[in-house]
């Protein structure tokens, strides 16, 4: 199979579908693999080490997708990139599908397989791929919260830990998950007080089992998330449904109740966001103020760290888009049930029950 690598060019992305040790892997099992010249670049790979692994390499994103039967990505093609889709060919990335109608509809117009990386679940009920680059949206939850609370950065100059005689940041995650969890540890380990919300009792039980002590769990109800909303120096929304669009839980009347100069990071954007008043940003220009609180909704937080992203997207991708090239997706399909959840559409059906039921569609059973 011809499998495309295109240089990602969705505003300060840096992170890129395949390393080479992955470009490797696949030509051993007797593919082909073209990359579009400078895709590397911004996770620090250069083109040299693409063509030393087999790569074909290309100058321009054209000729990867005329080509190449199975397009691996890593964002969602942007509208500049839709003519470039081809009738039957299969693309796997992150879609996403439920925050934008127009990308849905262009890929049904399109007729290509849609197989996206967020929905792919296995037999535990966990998201391989989802899950490393959460931990690493968790983690930089509260990295770039915490730069954002300076008074520079027109926070409210507090620091997350404290000082001896000086009391820590209050620190509010809304989600238990991987995100929730990965930024609950990190803001735990920098000393604030932490506390996290969750509708799972059983989530909750199991981070209160591994969590030091200054995390606390609560039940996520509109009372408890009223309170902590109003508490919270920093506020992470780190909500998931999978395929489907993020329910907002913070209200733009709680946002009005913070603190001036409270961050919040709402890193459920990517599935349009869990608080009320989030919009997408940049890296480039991250964040806005409403209610003189700050807003950072970066809908690719870990592009910021792409040579770490990159290399842990990779890790987990590659075994599935082996098994894809191998087989062809019907056939992988039909023998992994992951890949079966991560067809998302098909042809110009929609074959996911929660993307189709978000814009009233029709859901074609696979």
């Amino acid at each position: 199979m011809i499998i495309g690598i295109p240089k990602e060019i969705k505003p300060d992305e840096y992170r890129v579908a395949m390393v080479p040790s992955g470009v490797e892997e696949l030509v051993k099992h007797g593919h082909a693999v073209l990359v579009e010249k400078g895709a590397g670049l911004g996770s620090s790979i250069p083109d040299l080490e693409y063509e030393r692994a087999g790569a074909r390499m290309l100058d321009k994103p054209e000729g990867i997708y005329n080509q190449a039967q199975l397009i691996v990505k890593v964002k969602e093609p942007l509208p500049v990139e839709y003519p470039l889709l081809k009738e039957n060919q299969m693309v796997f990335t992150f879609f996403h599908f439920a925050a934008s109608k127009s990308l849905t509809e262009a890929v049904i117009k399109a007729n290509i397989i849609a197989i996206a990386y967020e929905t792919i679940r296995d037999v535990y009920g966990q998201h391989p791929i989802l899950t490393p680059m959460s931990e690493v949206a968790g983690r930089m939850s509260i990295q770039e919260g915490a730069k954002y609370l300076e008074k520079p950065m027109h926070g409210r100059g507090i620091l997350l830990g404290g000082v001896p005689g000086v009391a820590p940041a209050e620190v509010v995650i809304i989600g238990g998950g991987v995100v929730g969890a990965n930024a609950a540890k990190v803001a735990a380990g920098l000393g604030a007080r932490v506390a996290v919300l969750d509708i799972n009792m059983e989530r909750l039980r199991r981070l209160d089992d591994i969590m030091p002590k200054n995390v606390v769990t609560l039940m996520s109800n509109v009372q408890n998330v009223r309170q902590k909303v109003k508490d919270a120096d920093l506020l992470v929304g780190a909500v998931l449904v999978e395929g489907g669009r993020a329910p907002y839980v913070v209200s733009k009347d709680m946002v009005q109740t913070m603190k001036p100069g409270a961050v919040i990071v709402d890193v459920a954007i990517d599935q349009g966001g869990c608080v009320e008043t989030s919009k997408p940003t940049t890296h480039s220009n991250p964040i806005y103020m409403v209610n003189n609180v700050i807003h950072y909704c970066v809908t690719n937080i870990p592009g910021a760290v792409a040579c770490t992203s990159t290399h842990a997207l990779t890790n987990v991708t590659l075994p599935y888009v082996r098994e894809i090239a191998d087989k062809g997706y019907e056939r992988a399909a039909r023998e992994n049930p992951a890949i079966k959840r991560g067809l998302n559409i098909v042809k110009g059906a929609v074959v996911n029950q929660t993307v189709a039921d978000v814009f009233g569609m029709k859901c074609v059973v696979m």
